[in-house]
């Protein structure tokens, strides 16, 4: 990263970062969609109970992961200060972290798994889908949550493109090993959707070994990295890296939860309604990477301009993100919804869910826009480190206006499932303006404050 002067330099500077951060989200996301693809193709069945396991392990992955996300504005704005020992002290603590918090998911999940499926009421071959899903993935948590530490990091200085090759060196394997798993060829064994968390959790494994290596052995990431720093925990550290993670965390938790309750209620409808609704929010979440990689370059710029004490450049950044967000939104979206029965049909083969499908993402266009702005609006915030106001915000939306508005009209309207969608794009709706309004006011008071002193 470096200092911009004009507009166009600004300009420039997203999309440096933005580019590999969009292809390397795209290539973790394609796991999820070959995961999705691979078991709809097997049968609706397995594609379901990936389904259900996904709406388990989402909300945890991303709201615990969303914890050493911190990693990437505190040491981003350490580095804008040119504090390395401070950004080396951050990386370090951030892979304690990272190793407490997934020993304590195996533990809970190996407890809690069953009795969770139980309570769902599933038919059995969806329930032993689910079942065997989240136990292939498991097997990969550690591995993964350490790589969103050292990708933290790597965003942290800049340098986004690496990951991005890893990552892209990374999907054949990944591709291969659903294929092999999941229909049983080339003497593998035949796992159905099961077959799709095993693979992806190979997957993670390598993926978090050739970045450790390349962060080792690579300047200027292995400048911030030795034993040394790995010799000594400090409770403040590991308490710097929760106290902005901690509501980090839960703003994501209470999104994807809000999305994993949706598709557990509407688990409730047929068979060809939950591979319908699933297949309609993979699209969705597809495009989504567009809006969350803009966010994670904007929240590093955001947080390297603060911390080098330019407060009109990390408002330039943050505003830059918002509208560039919400063009991009409005093009895809349209296009989504134009060829929405096309782009079902690469889901499934069954005329009735392409049908359901198409019907849902009828409803794609405000909720992509609703959530492009929601999503950058706290990214900005996230670069300025106010995140206590941003998590009550996302709370009262997601589990105060989502689930009750799209419960009210899924069930006692005659919209039926595609209520949900109303539900889930007002309450998105809701959190983008107050988010909006929040960093308005962060950057009027307090920056602006700072600003005036500095001068």
């Amino acid at each position: 990263m470096y200092q911009t002067f004009t507009t166009k330099e600004k300009i420039k500077q997203i999309f440096v970062m933005l580019i590999p951060i969009l292809i390397t989200q795209l290539g973790m996301f394609s796991m999820v969609f070959f995961n999705t693809i691979m078991s709809g193709k097997y049968n609706s069945s397995d594609l379901a109970g990936v389904a259900i396991g996904s709406s388990i392990w989402n909300p945890i992955f991303t709201g615990l992961s969303g914890i050493l996300l911190a990693v990437s504005p505190i040491a981003a704005q350490r580095f804008g200060e040119k504090k390395g020992k401070e950004v080396a002290s951050i990386l370090t603590h951030g892979i304690y972290l990272a190793l407490m918090i997934a020993s304590i998911v195996i533990l809970l999940g190996i407890f809690l798994l069953e009795p969770i499926l139980t309570a769902m009421n599933l038919p059995e071959s969806v329930h032993e889908t689910a079942r065997g899903y989240l136990i292939g993935l498991s097997f990969g948590i550690i591995p993964l949550f350490i790589f969103n530490v050292l990708r933290s990091f790597i965003y942290a200085l800049g340098k986004t493109r690496v990951v991005m090759y890893i990552l892209l060196l990374a999907l054949p394997i990944n591709f291969f090993l659903n294929y092999v798993l999941i229909f049983g060829y080339w003497g593998f064994p035949e796992l159905g959707g099961a077959g799709a968390g095993y693979a992806t959790s190979i997957t993670y494994f390598v993926i978090a070994t050739m970045t450790a290596l390349l962060i080792i052995t690579q300047r200027p990431f292995s400048e911030f990295v030795g034993l040394d720093h790995f010799k000594e925990f400090s409770g403040e550290k590991a308490k710097e890296i929760l106290k902005i993670g901690v509501p980090m965390g839960l703003s994501i938790f209470f999104e994807t939860s809000m999305f994993a309750v949706v598709t557990i209620l509407i688990s409730k409808f047929n068979i060809t309604t939950i591979a319908a609704y699933q297949s309609a929010l993979n699209i969705v979440a597809f495009l989504y990477m567009i809006p969350m990689s803009i966010s994670m370059a904007q929240t590093v710029l955001v947080g390297f301009e603060v911390g080098a004490g330019r407060y009109k450049d990390a408002k330039a950044y943050s505003w830059m993100g918002i509208y560039l967000s919400v063009i991009i939104a409005v093009v895809a979206g349209l296009l989504v919804v134009l060829f929405r029965f096309d782009v079902a049909g690469f889901y499934s083969n069954e005329p009735a869910v392409i049908e359901l499908t198409g019907q849902f993402l009828i409803y794609a266009l405000f909720f992509m826009i609703s959530d492009a702005i929601q999503a950058t609006a706290l990214a900005a915030l996230r670069g300025y480190k106010d995140v206590n106001v941003s998590f009550i915000i996302t709370l009262i939306a997601y589990w105060l206006i989502c689930l009750p508005v799209g419960y009210l009209l899924a069930h006692y309207t005659a919209l039926g499932a595609p209520g949900y969608w109303i539900g889930l794009t007002a309450g998105l709706l809701a959190a983008g303006i107050f988010l909006s309004l929040r960093l308005i006011y962060i950057q009027k008071r307090r920056f602006s404050a700072k600003l005036a002193e500095a001068v």
